[in-house]
């Protein structure tokens, strides 16, 4: 049968419910590491157990899953996998965070490990090449720089009168943050745009860049991808509301919170795909083997009721090739 339980793990920071140890010890353990609350996952957990279903493995039948979240506390990640790794956990996944990609290549060079990262995994130091990864991790990348100059133009489709964007950054986030601003700078210059950068790594931090944008009044606002800022859709949102501020999100998440607009990877196909390479690694195929997967699928959200309270007319090309609107 199947048993769930709590349990408190490094004074305070959540570890998710756990299969029954006496099922673990018969079946394998997959541990999936995450910065984020599991709060904010519920979707995208449900896609990755898909990506486990869809290669003959069932949470509970077959085999174990400890869920492991830093809560946002990106300094608890080697810790939370340090324990995985103690555990002998016989794969870890990492879906979502090249952070948490890193620490766990960091605290083992034998476990394999399936992540997803928003970045290029070659230059993160995560596999030697994509086609031959080499060492024990492998999985998805996400994103490319065509992306963010692709969701800038469709901001500036939506705000057509925008000359000046406000470009939101964690600067935690090392391996995001200087290519997001390496990447929107000519994108910008194409496109005519002047950009500002805001930088934000807590919620005091959010509140008052808005309080400088509030001031400096830029035309819109281009929030940068970061498992941070999804995290906090529903404060991002409420504040671009609040201040009248049309904003591009990289996420449908953040459109479903009240943002105007989102364009990416669809990030439970992101997970889906990590659960995927998480059944075939039990399977015994090696990470070495598997080359690194580059997303293909990508979505625009639009919001419609957001668009209207901002006073903005969507075009109808547009809206006909957004793949979600929210009315």
């Amino acid at each position: 049968m199947r048993r769930r339980k709590f349990i408190t793990f490094l004074g305070g920071v959540a570890s998710w419910p756990l299969a029954a140890w006496a099922q673990q010890s018969v079946m394998p353990v997959i541990g999936v590491l995450s910065p984020t609350s599991p709060d904010n996952l519920t979707d995208r957990l449900r896609a990755f157990r898909q990506g486990l279903k869809d290669t003959g493995y069932v949470e509970g039948e077959n085999v174990a899953i400890e869920y492991r979240s830093a809560e946002g506390q990106l300094d608890r990640l080697p810790a939370l996998v340090a324990d995985l790794v103690r555990r002998q956990v016989t794969v870890i996944a990492v879906p979502g965070s090249a952070a948490a990609a890193l620490a766990a290549t960091a605290a083992t060079q034998t476990i394999p490990i399936a992540f997803g990262v928003p970045e290029d995994p070659v230059k993160l130091g995560l596999v030697a090449s994509l086609a031959r990864p080499g060492g024990n991790a492998t999985g998805i990348n996400f994103f490319t720089a065509e992306v963010t100059a692709k969701r800038l133009g469709l901001l500036r489709e939506l705000v057509p009168a925008a000359a000046r964007v406000a470009v939101l950054v964690n600067p935690a986030n090392v391996a995001r943050g200087p290519s997001t601003r390496e990447e929107i700078e000519p994108a910008a210059r194409v496109l005519g745009l002047q950009i500002q950068f805001y930088d934000a790594s807590t919620d005091q931090e959010i509140d008052a860049a808005y309080a400088r944008l509030v001031r400096e009044r830029p035309d819109a606002l281009f929030v940068a991808p970061d498992v941070f800022f999804t995290s906090r859709s529903a404060q991002l949102t409420a504040l671009a509301a609040r201040h009248a501020l049309p904003a591009a999100y990289s996420v449908r998440e953040s459109v479903e919170a009240g943002g105007l607009m989102s364009y990416g990877t669809s990030i439970a196909d992101m997970y889906r795909q990590v659960g995927v390479y998480s059944g075939r690694m039990l399977k015994g195929v090696k990470p070495a083997d598997l080359p690194v997967v580059q997303a293909t699928k990508f979505e625009l959200t639009i919001n419609l009721k957001t668009a209207k309270a901002l006073g903005l007319e969507i075009p109808p090309t547009l809206l006909a090739r957004a793949d979600e609107v929210i009315e």
